[in-house]
């Protein structure tokens, strides 16, 4: 079981809660950061934030999916964003927002980075979700 909450003396999270709380016995997943490289390992969109959260959230879609979970069972990631912008942050936000991402609502952090780990790489999400006993594989 899942205990999201949401502190009631902090500032009000828009789209997510403060905490998750798993109950023991529960099977979580640690998730490689999800990065916008196709299957052949080609970056996709090149210079283009939102179209490598897109491929970002697509690629960390089918990791949950090997390991039996899904979008709506992740406690909690953290966004990485090559960008000194807040708009550009927003914009990417806004493509988990829209995913499903962050239906439960998850914890997150959304963090404006100088670099990460592939030429051309804007935009990074790592995961925890839990495993439900339905999905395990």
């Amino acid at each position: 079981m899942i205990q999201r909450v949401t502190v009631p003396g902090l500032f009000p999270p828009p789209t997510y809660s403060h905490a998750s709380v798993v109950e023991a016995g529960t099977r979580l997943a640690f998730l490689a950061g999800s990065v916008p490289l196709d299957a052949e390992g080609k970056l996709v969109g090149e210079g283009d934030p939102v179209r490598q959260a897109e491929q970002v959230i697509a690629n960390l879609t089918e990791q949950l999916r090997a390991v039996g979970s899904g979008l709506e069972h992740v406690l909690s990631t953290d966004v990485y964003v090559v960008s000194t912008d807040t708009a550009a942050l927003s914009a990417v936000w806004d493509v988990v927002e829209e995913s499903g991402l962050s239906t439960g609502p998850h914890s997150s952090t959304l963090l404006g980075v100088s670099c990460l780990g592939y030429p051309g790489q804007l935009v990074e999400i790592t995961a925890t979700a839990t495993v439900p006993e339905t999905g395990r594989p």
